[in-house]
């Protein structure tokens, strides 16, 4: 076979198939975020049932990590080294994608659309194969003049991991955009 007729594709990749991994809370304390994982599987069963990608079906291979970084060390090593993703999709969290960041580079697996807002993801000059998302926790609400925008994601969380910490001027202004507007908390009551 001549080297023009021969095909070369990344692992995860074939004639046929494209295997894309994801990590997601589906238990633990942020499970309710499991949904987006559930979601994207739904997503790419309707991609596969159009014909996939040019032909290839999407393999889409999800793991529950209870939202426990030692849990998504473990999800991220089974997705490259057994089930041989060619990346890992959005995975949630930002401790949690912290803890798999050097590991994914070092293995060049791409950390596609991390699903968390803290600034590191965007450094590729030191994790070239990790590639956030989302906006910067930092410049939440406090820009935003619409009092339909609820700007209670800007407080500090322990949930946000080291690394994802927003501005301390930016959090005392949504906190007093959020007083001002009566933004409500989780249990339905007003802080106005």
């Amino acid at each position: 076979m001549s080297a023009v007729a021969q095909k070369k594709y990344d692992t995860g990749v074939s004639d046929t198939e494209i295997k894309i991994g994801n990590i997601m809370p589906y238990s633990g304390p942020a499970s309710a975020y499991g949904i987006i994982g559930k979601t994207m599987s739904a997503y790419f069963r309707m991609i596969n049932d159009t014909g996939g990608v040019n032909g290839r079906k999407i393999n889409f291979i999800t793991y529950d990590d209870a939202y426990s970084p030692p849990k998504t060390v473990e999800q991220a090593r089974k997705l490259v080294e057994s089930d041989e993703v060619f990346l890992i999709f959005a995975p949630l969290g930002t401790a949690s994608n912290a803890a798999i960041q050097k590991y994914m580079n070092t293995m060049k697996v791409p950390q596609l659309f991390v699903a968390t807002g803290a600034s590191r993801w965007g450094d590729p000059e030191h994790f070239p194969w990790t590639i956030g998302w989302q906006p910067n926790y930092g410049s939440c609400s406090a820009r935003s003049s619409t009092a339909t925008r609820s700007s209670k994601s800007c407080f500090p969380s322990p949930l946000w991991g080291r690394g994802a910490e927003p501005n301390p001027n930016v959090w005392r202004s949504c906190l007093v955009y959020s007083t001002a507007v009566g933004v409500r908390d989780a249990s339905g009551t007003s802080n106005a």
